[in-house]
């Protein structure tokens, strides 16, 4: 029995460095299961969500020319929303503070698997506003009325 592209399996954490885990499969070859397709959500410390000698199940990405075999534990789990996996946290739909993300300036998203481009454009010309005129108001709070604007002195 040999393994092809595309199947999914049982098999063995045999060990576990900082970029993957190596599991032996049912027919004794071994593959690695790289560090971004364990989980779905971001990890940090693949030792916290794997041990050796742990049963999990895996697909088979690829067997390159070399034999290497590259597997996923991610794209084995099944894709329903009432089943999330075992490594990820539920999805809430929510933002976290329904403020904007102070980083990129863009709106929350309600559920941005579900926005259109129009949506988050239209999201994202409302912060833009928002901003523009905390900026603006600002500006004139430094001013005051004291301090001539540019461009408005008078001529001889």
């Amino acid at each position: 029995m040999s393994v092809e592209s595309g199947e999914v399996l049982k098999g063995k954490v045999t060990g576990i460095t900082n970029f993957g885990a190596f599991v032996e499969l049912p027919d004794g070859s071994s593959g690695m299961v790289h560090i971004s397709e364990v989980s779905n959500s971001f990890v940090k410390d693949i030792r916290e969500l794997l041990t050796e000698n742990q049963e999990v199940t895996v697909k088979v990405l690829e067997i390159n020319e070399k034999g290497k075999i590259s597997l996923s534990i991610k794209k084995a789990l099944p894709e329903s929303e009432d089943n999330p996996s075992r490594f990820e946290k539920p999805k809430t739909g929510r933002p976290r503070n329904g403020k904007p993300n102070v980083w990129t300036g863009q709106a929350p998203k309600t559920d941005g698997r579900n926005m259109s481009f129009e949506d988050m454009l239209a999201s994202f010309k409302t912060v833009s506003d928002e901003k523009i005129s905390d900026l603006k108001r600002s500006n004139i709070a430094k001013r005051g009325s004291s301090v001539p604007k540019r461009g408005g002195g008078s001529r001889p």
